[in-house]
Parts: structure tokens; sequence; C-alpha cells
């Protein structure tokens, strides 16, 4: 295989614009890492007209794919964590190509995965994770379960993901087999919650009253990142946090958060006067116990 498509990747490999290149082979057990393809060819450049472009080819009844991403678009992922595969495309492929050690300097850092950016990604999950855990309530209480049932599995998963990223692992495709071994409480709620034969809204009384607990238990090692940045002044609008080129990532979900860690006394609301009255606009501040905790 490596053979056959040795021609396509020399030729990026020539080009001073290209960083790296890597090969992931569809086998049994990473079946999933190539999505439909025997096989992929990652190539890292520089620049180009666009941050992500792929061929296909096919070869002796076979398929391959080509995935062409600049540097920065490739941060971007890893930062974010959105693209699940890329991580493990980067941590199970193999270096064909490699320029000044690149691709070697990127696979040890993924390995090392430094505390700043596990805070970072474990912000984004307990974000996501909130605002899937308050819509999945709302649905309950209005008696629509199945809506309910379907936004609790997806904050279960962020849960799960949450845990791993805390005990300094990148969470793979099969999250809950990682889960399982590494956070049994998380995955015993998730179990419950689809192996289980109570009738559907019992069962979402029963995982909303645990999780609950759980929740809240995780709430100053996911909000870590978030709190570093508003410590950084005394008073925020909402207005002011969407913006922040730090927290650009958790815009989506800034509305409902900031509402629960209010509602668990983390963040206080500040009234300032308008020119309106009887109009007040919201800031926000960090509670005082979390200032006298750190200080």
């Amino acid at each position: 295989m490596e053979d056959i498509l040795r021609p396509i990747y020399q030729e990026w490999a020539s080009q001073v614009n290209t960083l790296g290149v890597l090969l992931i082979k569809k086998n049994d057990q990473f079946a999933s890492l190539s999505d439909t393809s025997d096989a992929i060819l990652l190539i890292v450049v520089k620049e180009a007209e666009y941050p992500v472009t792929v061929k296909h080819y096919t070869y002796q009844e076979k398929n391959a794919a080509l995935h062409t991403i600049t540097k920065l678009q490739l941060n971007e992922w890893l930062r974010s964590g959105t693209n699940r595969k890329l991580i493990q495309w980067l941590v199970k492929g193999k270096v064909l190509f490699d320029r000044n050690e690149f691709m070697s300097d990127l696979k040890n850092t993924l390995m090392e995965y430094p505390a700043n950016d596990r805070k970072f990604k474990m912000g984004i999950e307990f974000s996501k994770l909130i605002c899937c855990y308050m819509d999945g309530k709302i649905y309950f209480e209005d008696q629509q379960y199945l809506d309910a049932y379907s936004h609790i599995v997806r904050s279960l998963h962020h849960l799960g993901r949450l845990s791993l990223i805390d005990k300094g692992l990148h969470p793979e495709m099969t999250v809950w087999s990682q889960v399982k071994h590494i956070e049994p409480e998380v995955y015993q709620l998730y179990n419950e919650l689809v192996n289980s034969e109570e009738e559907l809204g019992k069962r979402l009384e029963l995982l909303f009253l645990a999780s609950d607990f759980l929740i809240h238990s995780r709430v100053e090692e996911g909000t870590s990142y978030l709190f570093d940045v508003l410590k950084r002044k005394d008073m925020w609008t909402i207005d002011e946090v969407l913006k922040h080129p730090s927290l650009k990532l958790y815009e989506a979900y800034f509305e409902t958060l900031f509402e629960y860690l209010i509602e668990k006394h983390y963040i206080e609301v500040v009234h300032i006067e308008t020119q309106e009255q009887g109009i007040y606009q919201r800031h926000y501040k960090l509670a005082e116990k979390l200032l006298q905790k750190n200080n």
C-alpha cells in the first residue's frame, strides 16, 4: 500500500510548503479511523488557499483519501477538540515525511498533553455538558422524555470526555470503553440510562438526581480556564466576555453556562444603572469565595 501511494506523497514531500505526511491504514482494531477508506494520507502544509482539501483515489479495488490541512487549521482543531479523528490519526499514523521534526514534535506534545491545553478543553466540554444538561431538564419538566433522553445522553458523553481529559487522556471515538475503566461512576450513570428496564420518565428522574451532584462536583475543574480569564478584571459585561479572544470557542455556550454558575453561586450579578429609570445592565464577577480561595 505504501509503495503504491509513494508517488503521491513524494510529490507533496518535495514542496517546501509541506511540513509533514502521515499514513493511516485501516485495520480491524481501528477500522473507524479511516472512515470508508482503506488508507488516508494526511498532509500538513504551512499555508494554502483553503484550510482543508480532500481528494479520493482508487487503487487495486481499494480506496484512499488524501487530506491536506494547514498548520493553522490543525492547531485550531487540536485546541478545540472538534475533530476527534484528527488526534487519533496523529497518534496512530505512520510518519512518511517530517520537515524539521514538525510531526515528531507534534506527536510528543500530544502524548505529553500540556496542562493548559487540558484546562482549555475541559472548559469546552464542561460548557457543552451544562448546555445539554440544562436543555434536557427543561424537556424533562415538559414531559418531552425522548428529547430529554437525547440531551442527557449527550451531556453524559461530555461528562465522560471531561473525566478523561482531566486524567491526561485524549478521548477516542470509543469514549465509553475508556470511561468504563477510568471513571466507572460516570459509566454507571450512562449504563443505567440506556440499559435500565425502568420506564423512561423514571429513568430520567433518577439520573437527573444522581448526575446533578456529580456535575456540580466538577464545576471548579471544568471552569478553571474560564475563571483564570475572569480574574483579570473585577467585572465583565456579557459582550466583553463573548469578544475576549481567549474565550472565542466558548461563545455559543456562555449564556446558559453563566446562568448555571450564577445559580450555583460561582458568579455574582452586579446591577449597573442605565440612563433609563428602573433598567439596569447586568455585569458579572467571580464570587468572593473563589477570589478568597485563590489568595
